[in-house]
């Protein structure tokens, strides 16, 4: 499966950005009130400058305490993020994700974010193949 499939079937919200200098307790409160685990760090809504996720914060406050959420995103993010475009296969981004021990890619085309995959978008999307082949094998030993 391409990661094209996995937008188209994640709909169009769109991707969540923040700007850098965006203190790290506004970027936390986003982070909450819409239920995800990252956020691109983007100047203009288009280019993916970096990353801030949940971990990111919960490490930062496990170091430095709670003086970290009056840091600027840009100070705590991931700098230069590991990236996709839609054309790459579900199981190259899990590869990518699961060396890189990180959760979220933003995707990007032409040097423009055009969405992001989680990696509970890939595996949900692994499964349903899993299923779909799983079906058509079991279809094809009872002779359907």
């Amino acid at each position: 499966m391409l990661v094209q499939q996995i937008l188209k079937s994640k709909g169009n919200d769109g991707v969540i950005t923040i700007k850098p200098g965006t203190r790290v307790s506004e970027a936390a409160q986003i982070l909450a009130e819409r239920r995800i685990g990252g956020l691109v760090v983007s100047s203009d809504g288009e280019t993916a400058e970096g990353i801030l996720s949940e971990r990111d914060i919960v490490r930062s406050l496990a170091v430095r305490g709670a003086n970290c959420m009056q840091e600027t995103v840009d100070e705590m993010m991931t700098r230069n993020p590991v990236c996709c475009t839609r054309q790459d296969s579900s199981d190259a981004v899990l590869t990518r994700m699961t060396d890189g021990r990180f959760r979220h890619m933003p995707v990007v085309e032409d040097g423009k974010l055009v969405g992001i995959v989680t990696i509970g978008d890939v595996v949900k999307a692994r499964l349903q193949e899993l299923a779909m082949e799983k079906s058509a094998l079991e279809g094809m030993i009872m002779g359907h």
